[in-house]
């Protein structure tokens, strides 16, 4: 991500991740934990993040998510997690998409469903912060006008105005994966009215521990299992290093303050 500070190495998250008894993981950023990497770790592969650009006509994305996928099914992962990408770098502006780029937006998200299901892998879509899929109507057009399942980001959905335990209660029946995470709501109040940009609230602690933000994590996982649901849970949040944390240090201090609240959840 441009201007995103400073990148540990994968040796290092890897190695914190033993050390926390972190098992499995997704790949990360394009190549960053690649499917040979993580089995030489004895991690289990879950799957990963795939940005594609979906509503535009001039643009075919169904060859980079059947290389995506290749990639996915060689390491055993079995969760594909699409976003609709806007087609710009970054996550701080959405160009406006055209009625037609949403019926072609739709229609890939099913062909993309389609080509992965054929692989035994299960493709869901990400609403994102930055990607033409953010807010409550844009998510509600992906249900009603798409077959596939719901990446359900807790994060990003606050963020873009969903509240994301109601959608549980709701469509729990299309959560396909979720994501965990949790978020100071007065920050993400900023990102949504426009008062600050996503890379900034990143920047300035816009994601919290889990059980130390406004999302009432407890209800959203109880509706999810009273309705059947058996996938994963990542826990994933989005943060801004400036430089080298020093050792126990960094993001590794969170990541274990969630664990030990998951541990007494």
């Amino acid at each position: 991500m441009p201007g995103w500070g400073h990148q540990l190495t994968p040796e290092r998250v890897l190695a914190e991740m033993a050390g926390l008894g972190i098992g499995a993981s997704e790949f990360g950023p394009d190549g960053f934990l690649p499917g040979p990497l993580l089995a030489a770790h004895g991690v289990t592969a879950v799957g990963g993040f795939v940005p594609a650009v979906l509503h535009d006509p001039e643009h075919d994305p169904l060859p980079g998510i059947r290389a995506a996928l290749d990639r996915f099914t060689a390491a055993g992962a079995r969760t594909l997690v699409l976003a609709a990408a806007t087609g710009l770098d970054g996550y701080d502006e959405r160009p406006a998409v055209s009625p037609e780029g949403w019926r072609l937006l739709l229609s890939r998200l099913d062909e993309a469903a389609a080509v992965a299901a054929s692989l035994g892998v299960t493709a869901t879509l990400h609403p994102h912060v930055g990607t033409v899929v953010e807010g409550p109507a844009e998510v509600d057009r992906v249900l009603d006008g798409s077959g596939i399942g719901l990446c359900l980001d807790t994060g990003h959905l606050l963020i873009g105005g969903t509240d994301p335990v109601a959608l549980a209660h709701r469509a729990a029946g299309r959560v396909g994966h979720v994501h965990l995470k949790d978020v100071d709501p007065a920050t993400a109040a900023a990102v949504r009215d426009g008062r600050t940009t996503y890379t900034a609230a990143v920047k300035d602690g816009l994601y919290r521990p889990l059980g130390r933000g406004g999302l009432d994590l407890r209800a959203l996982v109880t509706d999810l299992e009273a309705a059947g649901y058996t996938g994963w849970y990542v826990m994933e949040q989005d943060t801004v290093l400036t430089a080298e944390p020093p050792p126990d240090q960094g993001p590794l201090a969170d990541v274990r303050t969630s664990l030990r609240w998951l541990a007494d959840a």
